[in-house]
């Protein structure tokens, strides 16, 4: 059947040079309205990201502040339907407030407890964040103690989640790049009542939000499955005492959740050499000095170097070898806001017999982007918004799973016009 008309308002927190917006668009223009956007960087003067988003997009309210300074009543007003945004992996730890009659306090500066104010505020029917895949094992002395708070959190605020570790590179696309999707969805609307008919096992392999848009083997890596578990009702149980062994994947039903170690379906990813510009289109500023190869040879080169300590304590370090340029048959590794320095991290390419760093355009190819999406920027500062940006073609076929799910609630509405 045909959509209605009705969109889907949807508000995007740290929104960078606007990865979110562009895939929910290229998914279905006409669905997702982008009413409101906030992206602010604290350590700058330039706004960089921002003047990019603006550039790009016209329509919606552009907010350029402190999310912290943002008032309640703003994301109330906005009504969102979706709330979609990439944010860090910080410390979650909470702690009871002195007087015990705030509840709850986080660490001051922590997104996530920007985002829990916006949901507590706008009561969206839907959630989709975006982070590192460490998350899921933060912090490295209390494993998954970070990921625990976040899901009881959610728990509080009304909403059940799936979560889904993806390398987009294992879905067809360019660059090697694994990070952690949470899509939550408030309890007891249409798409909660019909998972609820399954199995949290059913859920992670086969009938959930992920494991239809990006599809998994039938069993778990390594039988890595966990059973049912339930999460401590208490934050500040959770934040001072417990850990887990998080998966790759999962459910969160009610304060109950099950993980497992997923596999995808094997898909051919793009070559690193599909995305290149012709090298008549290439300016010879990011060619390669004889001196810049000299020391990426030794940069990507196996080497044991002996170091000392601040206390004066001599110690080795070591780092095994790599492959001198980046293989143009396979996807690009993970880009990082370092890329086009002169560090190992850095993706170095041959083409007929020259090296050369990628260019701005092939690293917004690398993500998806249009080319030249952040042209007005320095070069510095394009390799960095791309080392912080998403994939923004996994954002598209997520926003065309959350269509599938809304034309699903059109339809139920229809019958029940007609009863």
């Amino acid at each position: 059947m045909e959509r209605s008309n009705r969109k889907l308002r949807v508000i995007e927190l740290f929104a960078g040079v606007g990865g979110f917006r562009l895939g929910l668009e290229k998914a279905n223009r006409n669905l997702f309205e982008i009413c409101w956007a906030n992206q602010w960087e604290p350590s700058r003067k330039t706004q960089d990201a921002f003047d990019c988003y603006v550039r790009n997009f016209d329509e919606g309210i552009h907010s350029n502040e402190d999310i912290s300074k943002v008032a309640d009543d703003v994301f109330e007003e906005m009504a969102p339907d979706l709330v979609v945004g990439g944010f860090p992996c910080q410390d979650y730890s909470v702690a009871r407030s002195l007087s015990g009659e705030q509840g709850i306090q986080g660490k001051k500066g922590v997104l996530f407890w920007e985002i829990e104010r916006v949901l507590k505020n706008a009561h969206p029917k839907y959630v989709l964040l975006e982070n590192v895949d460490r998350l899921l094992k933060s912090p490295s002395k209390q494993r998954g103690r970070d990921f625990a708070v976040m899901l009881e959190t959610f728990n509080k605020l009304d909403y059940n989640l799936e979560w889904r570790v993806i390398n987009a590179a294992e879905y067809g696309h360019a660059q090697r790049r694994r990070r952690v999707f949470i899509f939550a969805y408030k309890k007891n609307i249409l798409f909660d009542r019909e998972q609820s008919h399954f199995e949290m096992k059913d859920i992670i392999f086969q009938k959930g939000f992920f494991a239809k848009a990006f599809p998994v083997k039938e069993k778990p890596y390594l039988d890595r499955l966990s059973d049912v578990e339930e999460l401590p009702s208490d934050r500040v149980d959770i934040s001072d005492n417990y850990s887990f062994n998080f998966h790759t994947s999962g459910i969160m039903r009610d304060g109950k959740f099950q993980t497992a170690h997923t596999e995808p379906l094997p898909v051919k990813p793009t070559p690193l050499k599909d995305i290149l510009l012709d090298e008549k289109e290439v300016d010879e500023k990011y060619y390669l000095s004889k001196e810049d190869e000299k020391k990426f040879e030794y940069l990507r080169g196996a080497k044991k170097v002996e170091r000392t300590s601040a206390t004066g304590h001599k110690y080795f370090f070591s780092e095994g070898g790599m492959s001198p340029t980046d293989a143009l048959d396979l996807p690009g590794r993970t880009m990082l806001t370092s890329e086009g320095s002169k560090n190992r991290s850095t993706h170095i390419v041959e083409v007929n017999g020259r090296k050369r760093f990628l260019t701005p355009i092939e690293c917004e190819r690398l993500n998806g982007f249009d080319d030249n999406w952040t042209a007005g920027m320095t070069d510095r500062m394009r390799y960095f918004c791309m080392g912080n940006a998403l994939v923004v073609n996994l954002i598209t076929t997520m926003g065309k799973r959350i269509e599938e799910i809304e034309t699903e609630v059109d339809s139920e509405v229809v019958q029940l016009e007609l009863l």
